[in-house]
């Protein structure tokens, strides 16, 4: 465990640092309150903070004071060290965000037993941020193809529209359908059709910049936000997403599958004072153009803030 040690008495420093680093501890030195504050600042911040109370430019409670004051996360313990024995003392530190405390002159084995209290207490915090990034994580994301979900894509989607409002920058979508899915779970079961799902996923990451952001919109239809992208750039991308499926069939134990897609492409470039559907929908007609049309292309269509108030009537040809 990586622990800072923060003490300008030279003989203490010496002795605990001794020991921690015997016990198997990673060891953090420095002699000042300032310089303990840089150093629980930094991405390499130690887990557990052993701090003096009294040091030169911010002393142990303000080092504390200051800690409990950011983010939470990741926690620090700290183990406030000092001579002052007195209750008020004991609960000032408390108070000023220290986790345990030690008077000086102190037994090493008490060190010992306070730091592995504390280690039970990071370790548990560690636990806990490890599960709740799991939960975030599935609450955002399609389980079959680990790209966005439905929900998570059109959060993303509203963020962007946000941004590029904000720094006059286009925003491209792509309305991606793969053409006659059905055949696919009718012919070689659900379970292959799973797997061209994910294949498919996977070479359309492949095509597109690290900053753009694919969901699974629903069933085999796919919505792509390309922000900074104009018109030109996004009809490029969804070719180059097109190319990516029908220059390669999909391998599965005693088959191929030839799989090709259907893309509508619309682009956002003014003030956004419409509907997030609307333009949503446009990318979708301009899919439903491409599936008239005989499938496997790529087709667009401008976005109009007054088509927010008109309903979609078309219904969507089968895939």
């Amino acid at each position: 465990m990586r622990v800072l040690v923060a003490d300008d008495d030279p003989l203490t420093l010496h002795m605990v640092v001794y020991r921690l680093r015997q016990w198997g501890h990673e060891v953090v030195t420095c002699s000042d309150g300032g310089e303990a504050w840089k150093i629980l600042q930094s991405d390499q911040a130690p887990q557990i903070a052993i701090l003096d109370w009294m040091m030169p430019e911010l002393d142990g409670l303000q080092v504390c004071q200051k800690l409990r004051a950011q983010s939470p996360n990741p926690y620090v313990y700290v183990i406030l060290l000092t001579g002052k024995d007195e209750t008020k003392d004991l609960i000032a530190g408390l108070e000023a965000g220290a986790d345990d405390y030690l008077c000086k002159p102190f037994h090493l084995g008490e060190l010992e037993a306070r730091l592995r209290s504390g280690k039970r207490i990071v370790d548990l915090q560690a636990e806990l941020i490890t599960a709740r990034e799991t939960l975030r994580v599935q609450a955002m994301q399609d389980p079959l193809t680990q790209t966005l979900n439905h929900g998570a894509i059109l959060e993303h989607l509203h963020r962007e529209l946000n941004r590029a409002e904000r720094e006059n920058l286009p925003l491209s979508l792509i309305m991606a359908d793969l053409d006659d899915f059905k055949r696919v779970n009718d012919t070689h079961g659900h379970l292959a059709g799973d797997y061209v799902l994910v294949e498919v996923t996977r070479r359309f990451h492949e095509c597109l910049r690290s900053y753009d952001a694919i969901g699974r919109y629903g069933g085999e239809e796919f919505l792509i936000v390309l922000p900074g992208s104009d018109v030109s750039t996004a009809i490029k991308q969804a070719e180059r997403l097109q190319a990516s499926l029908s220059d390669e069939p999909i391998t599965i134990p005693g088959s191929s599958i030839q799989i090709t897609v259907s893309q509508g492409v619309t682009t956002w470039m003014n003030p956004f004072v419409g509907d997030v559907r609307a333009l949503i929908g446009t990318a979708d007609s301009a899919l439903y153009l491409v599936k008239g049309n005989g499938r496997d292309g790529v087709e667009y269509l401008e976005y109009e803030k007054e088509c927010k108030s008109k309903p979609l009537l078309v219904a969507r040809p089968e895939s």
